[in-house]
């Protein structure tokens, strides 16, 4: 007697409210994904026998949760550990502490056999689109993948079912039998995003799922993500550097900083009132897309140094290296992630719009590095004015002379 095969759960057979991805209900469902004090520390070993001496602290006690429809985004410079924390709470990676729960059931150390039913409900869309794609395989076979190694028959088939999540972002079915080279990085994205969505997961991390494409191409994957989300109820965390699309498909964004999250808000209140400096700085970076501005003074933030090495992270608070704020217990306290505003989460001993930061209140340090953004725009206008002024009065000299000769 053959076992019977199993079958897809339909999104609406979950259990919960699917549909009200950017509903009202959210803020009182108990959280999908419930991170507490994570930790990946890689070991930098040395001679013959391996012996360690040293480690990579590329996440340091991270603490946050998702819930049900929600789109977290995540941001923050490169090396930050951005893509790390994506691979572990999908449990890519071994935490070396701390604790991942996906709906109320602890995963943080979960056998590869165990998680295999939880990679049911949990997958991730790779950086790279053509790097994450087997250039052997057809796009039917890379799709399709899932379902074999699930032990599922899709209703109607594997290939039809295939062909509908192809339709589903944007393909033909008629791509099915194509190979990864055969298509743009747009379209081998899309295949990557089919793929994630095969078993209808309840939770979708994407890490930096439009770098790699060209701006239009961008826009179309961030709007499919979007309409995927309204239509499936899908939950996402979002890795990405444009704050640009962060803000465009976030509800919540986090800010890293070497292994740590600075600063946790809700889109609107941490684009409108950032309460960490570094989190003010990297917004003072994006442009502006106003001609009317242009030739206008600056009110770019440059960050003095570069980042400190995650294999000896600076003490107390990381940014008071490069912070112009920075005090003596901003180098000797580690400033813990407390609540500023109602639901606006920041770590930093003097936050922005704090009774200390009052006009006059500290503030060179801040003057300082602005001035030093706006002193290279009039560096640059100065310079150019001065070859003009050489470059006229040389014309002068020569038309003088020659007027003298004659």
């Amino acid at each position: 007697m053959t076992e019977p095969k199993k079958t897809i759960p339909q999104q609406g057979d979950r259990g919960g409210d699917q549909n009200g991805a950017r509903g009202s209900g959210r803020d009182t469902a108990e959280p999908l994904l419930k991170v507490t004090g994570l930790v990946k520390h890689f070991p930098i070993t040395k001679g013959v026998l391996k012996r360690k001496v040293g480690a990579v602290q590329a996440v340091d006690g991270l603490s946050f949760d998702v819930r049900p429809g929600e789109t977290l985004g995540v941001v923050g410079e490169s090396g930050c550990g951005k893509s790390t924390m994506g691979r572990l709470i999908t449990r890519l990676l071994e935490p070396t502490g701390g604790k991942v729960e996906f709906e109320g059931r602890d995963i943080t150390h979960l056998s590869a056999g165990a998680m295999r039913p939880m990679r049911r409900d949990v997958q991730m869309i790779f950086q790279d689109p053509y790097g994450s794609l087997n250039p052997r395989h057809t796009i039917g076979g890379i799709v399709g993948t899932p379902f074999k190694l699930q032990g599922i028959e899709p209703e109607g088939g594997v290939k039809k079912e295939v062909q509908r999540l192809l339709e589903l972002v944007g393909l033909s079915p008629e791509h099915y039998n194509r190979y990864p080279h055969e298509f743009s990085g747009g379209q081998r994205q899309r295949i990557g995003i089919a793929r994630a969505l095969a078993l209808n997961p309840k939770l979708v991390v994407a890490d930096e799922p439009v770098s790699a494409l060209d701006v239009s191409i961008q826009a179309q994957v961030v709007n499919l993500l979007d309409d995927l989300q309204d239509e499936l109820g899908l939950t996402y965390v979002i890795i990405a550097h444009d704050l640009s699309v962060i803000r465009h498909v976030s509800d919540r964004i986090a800010v890293m900083y070497l292994g740590k999250i600075v600063e946790l808000a809700d889109r609107t209140s941490l684009y409108e009132s950032p309460k960490h400096p570094y989190t003010k700085a990297l917004l003072s970076a994006v442009p502006v897309p106003d001609p009317s501005r242009r030739g206008g003074k600056s009110d770019r933030i440059l960050l003095k140094g570069d980042v400190p090495s995650p294999i000896s992270p600076p003490s107390g608070c990381r940014f008071h290296t490069r912070c112009w704020k920075a005090t003596e217990v901003c180098r000797t306290t580690e400033p813990p992630l407390i609540q500023l505003a109602p639901g606006h989460q920041a770590a930093c001993h003097h936050p922005e719009n704090a009774p200390d930061q009052a006009p006059g209140a500290g503030g060179a340090g801040a003057r300082e590095t602005v001035e030093l953004a706006e002193a290279k725009g009039s560096t640059k206008a100065e310079g150019a004015k001065e070859t003009t002024e050489a470059k006229a009065s040389k014309e002068t000299e020569a038309s003088n002379g020659g007027s003298g000769g004659e």
